[in-house]
Order: C-alpha cells, then sequence, then structure tokens
C-alpha cells in the first residue's frame, strides 16, 4: 500500500499547524497539503486528487459541511473525515458522506487509527465488499469494532441501520439494510421485515396472533412480514434440526 495524500482545511492556522504537524508524522501518510478555507482546498483538488480530505466544519464563507457535498460531486471523489470542537454536527457529517469525525484536539492516535480506516476501505466498484464481519462504530469520540457475532438484531431507518447488540444500546450506521442481508445470511441472518434483520440464534418465541406473526428477540418484539415468514421458518426449521444431528 502506497502512503495516502492528504488535504488538510482549517481556517484558524494554530490548528491547521498542529494537524499538519501530526499528519507529516503519521507513517501513513506520503504527502500533506493545508488549506485555510474552502475556496483555496477547491483551488488544490482540482489540480492535484487526494485520497483523503480533513475537514474542518466551522469555516467562514463555505463552510465544511457545504464543502463536503461540493467534493461528493466529483467524478472521484476522496475520503471526507471531519475535523472540529464541536459534537452535535455528527450526524449531518455523515449524511453527507463523511467516514470519520475527529474531534478537538486530535490526538495522533485517533488520527491513525482514522486514516487506517480510510487506507483499507474497499474499493469504489464494491463499497461493501468482503463478509463484514466486523463494523466500526463511532462513540462520541471513539471509533470502535462491534463483531458480527455480537449483534442481536439490525433496524433500517433510511440510509442507516441501528444494530442492536446483544449485549444493549444501539449504535447508528451509514449503511442500507439490505448490504447487511446479503452479507449476513449466511451467519445465522434472516431478514423477517423490510425493517428487521435479525440474528437466528436470539430468536426465543415465534408466535401468530391476529393473522400477525411477531418474533421475540431479547426484550422486544419484532413484526414478521408475511413475505418473509415462510423463510423464516424454514432457516428456523432448518436449524433446529441441523442443531440436533
Amino acid at each position: 500500500m502506497t502512503g495516502l495524500s492528504v488535504l488538510a482545511v482549517d481556517d484558524e492556522a494554530p490548528a491547521l499547524d498542529e494537524l499538519t504537524f501530526l499528519l507529516e508524522n503519521t507513517a501513513l501518510v506520503s504527502t500533506v497539503r493545508a488549506a485555510q478555507s474552502a475556496t483555496d482546498a477547491l483551488h488544490h483538488m482540482h489540480t492535484e486528487r487526494y485520497d483523503v480530505v480533513l475537514l474542518d466544519i466551522a469555516m467562514p464563507g463555505l463552510d465544511g459541511l457545504e464543502l463536503a457535498r461540493v467534493l461528493g460531486r466529483f467524478s472521484q471523489p476522496p475520503a471526507i473525515v471531519f475535523v472540529t470542537a464541536h459534537e452535535e454536527h455528527a450526524l449531518e457529517a455523515f449524511d453527507v458522506g463523511g467516514i470519520g469525525y475527529l474531534l478537538k484536539p486530535v490526538t495522533h492516535e485517533r488520527l491513525v487509527t482514522t486514516l487506517q480506516r480510510v487506507a483499507h476501505r474497499p474499493d469504489p466498484e464494491t463499497p461493501h465488499g468482503g463478509s463484514l464481519d466486523t463494523i466500526l462504530v463511532e462513540i462520541g469520540s471513539l471509533t470502535k469494532i462491534l463483531a458480527r457475532d455480537d449483534v442481536s438484531w439490525v433496524e433500517s431507518s433510511g440510509d442507516y441501520v441501528r444494530l442492536h447488540p446483544r449485549q444493549g444500546g444501539q449504535h447508528l450506521v451509514r449503511m442500507p439494510i439490505s448490504v447487511l442481508e446479503e452479507q449476513w445470511t449466511d451467519h445465522g441472518f434472516v431478514r423477517i421485515h423490510r425493517s428487521y434483520l435479525v440474528a437466528l440464534r436470539d430468536i426465543h418465541e415465534l408466535r401468530t396472533s391476529q393473522g400477525h406473526t411477531v418474533v421475540g428477540i431479547g426484550d422486544y418484539d419484532l413484526p414478521v412480514s408475511r413475505r418473509h415468514s415462510k423463510d423464516l421458518r424454514d432457516r428456523l426449521v432448518h436449524d433446529s434440526r441441523r442443531d440436533g444431528s
């Protein structure tokens, strides 16, 4: 793997100097360019291609979120990582295509973790390649690895999914549920509804009442659509026979 070419954008000179220093002392990075405005950043982007843009959000004129939307229309858009002092923009940042969200002051450890994610992300032609046996989830300023086997069920939320781990809580991730259905079907997950994907091992009850089928999974009762009902029953029977063999 060759080093990453990085463009750092921040209107505050001290913050930009610190970020540039960290990048120049990171083995994953081959080249670093600094820009103090969105206008300067676009000038650089039109003359040179970058693998990743580290982007402040609060800037005069065109702000970081607006710049990210512009970069997203490039034929080969760079990976966008937001660097900001404000937590409240996280959801909007991911909504415009950001793959990382670093809170100031940025530590070298967090920067390296984020750049590793950029360096190892799948080819754009197959954006969700592999079996997705782990998923990176953001918890405040931390990035944690959630294993597929720790997920009990998945809920669709537009262009996002909510992952519900077996130990409780939930994590919002930008990814369509259809991708997880495709990648996790062979690993014990089954689609029960347009909005739900569940782990067969965690279903403790299946019942029908007044023509409606629901599954009990953890503390939740989730609806099963008629379209998915037969497949669910077939999978449950198949798994029970395999366990009993």
